[in-house]
């Protein structure tokens, strides 16, 4: 059973002051980095230290009895816009950045994003990590589409650049994808670069409507997959990028 005041000790050793606060009684990190992300990733493996992933808007808040002993990270200093390329239609954002202010921040560049213009008041890393969706004129529409590159610290510490910036469809722009949806339970998004939109498209997505997001159906399935071969899937892929389980399915 790890304990958590000496990892908390371990993080205060390693990292800058100012990274852990107690947010409603959690201890809580806050990386500035890709680096200091998959620095403490690699830490809690070694030491066996559960985490939770956490954002502003979360669809699960890091409270109670079931975060006992959990060390929870949070994305809210990876704020910032890294670049927008109007050429080439793309933008590159920390996971912490608000995805409704995308929608000023890409106007002034004569673009849009779809998921942007959804009633959905979190991040773009957590919208990522719980699939958001929206309906299309009868069809869904994940922002998993528009997902073509991330920056991601997984569970062991390694760091991870899966996807392109480019059209030409390669394996690496798929395996991004298995991020979206994956709830934190595969490792943290610390960048996304998402495909964007010339603003003349705007009138064709002015009508889409936000699916619910539904964490219990999810967990649900995660703990009983059955015959859900999506599911199985997750299930082999979890087992791989996180052997010691420091991302649990929590709640």
């Amino acid at each position: 059973m790890p304990n958590r005041n000496e990892f908390l000790k371990l993080i205060r050793d390693n990292f800058p002051e100012d990274r852990l606060t107690w947010q409603q009684s959690v201890p809580t990190f806050h990386p500035e980095t890709v680096q200091e992300t998959a620095d403490l990733f690699k830490l809690a493996n070694r030491e066996k230290q559960p985490l939770f992933i956490a954002g502003f808007g979360n669809n699960i808040s890091p409270v109670g009895e079931k975060f006992a002993g959990i060390v929870a990270v949070k994305s809210d200093r990876l704020n910032r816009i890294i670049q927008i390329v109007p050429a080439d239609y793309y933008v590159t954002v920390g996971a912490g950045y608000p995805l409704r202010e995308l929608k000023k921040a890409l106007a002034r560049e004569n673009l849009f994003s779809p998921m942007a213009e959804l009633p959905y008041v979190g991040s773009v890393g957590g919208a990522l990590a719980v699939g958001l969706t929206a309906d299309y004129l009868g069809h869904d529409l994940p922002i998993s589409r528009y997902f073509i590159m991330g920056e991601i610290a997984d569970p062991t510490g390694r760091v991870l650049r899966p996807g392109s910036r480019c059209f030409k469809s390669v394996s690496g722009l798929e395996i991004v994808k298995i991020y979206s949806p994956s709830w934190g339970l595969l490792g943290m998004i610390v960048t996304a670069t998402l495909r964007v939109l010339p603003v003349s498209e705007y009138p064709q997505y002015e009508h889409i409507t936000m699916h619910e997001i539904d964490y219990k159906r999810f967990a649900e399935t995660y703990r009983n997959p059955g015959d859900n071969v999506s599911a199985q899937y997750s299930l082999k892929i979890k087992q791989k990028f996180d052997p010691n389980a420091i991302l649990p399915l929590v709640g």
